[in-house]
């Protein structure tokens, strides 16, 4: 299946990366293969993620505290948002629009 990225949330998983390799040398590496981790748990079961909303679902990622918010089309999963858990929970929902 196709894995799409919403502009915003390309630029959230980007700036994460940027974040933890600037504060620990390799850690924005690991960051980024825990996210693709995730992504292909996704693609390989996107119905085990929990619905949060209406065809929005959810994954919490392994050992960094990112929420991956996503929908599910028939040929294509769209990540819609990396959420890093202290942030609002509402943030990326005019997204939902693009």
């Amino acid at each position: 299946m196709n894995v799409t990225y919403h502009p915003e949330a390309e630029a959230e998983l980007r700036d994460a990366a940027r974040y933890y390799e600037e504060r620990v040398p390799q850690l924005g590496e690991r960051f980024l293969d825990a996210a693709n981790l995730a992504v292909e748990s996704i693609v390989r079961s996107p119905g085990l993620c929990r619905v949060v909303e209406s065809d929005i679902r959810l994954c919490l990622m392994r050992k960094f505290p990112y929420a991956i918010y996503f929908r599910v089309f028939s040929d294509q999963i769209r990540i819609l948002a990396w959420k890093h858990h202290s942030r609002n929970p509402e943030y990326w929902k005019s997204r939902l629009l693009d």
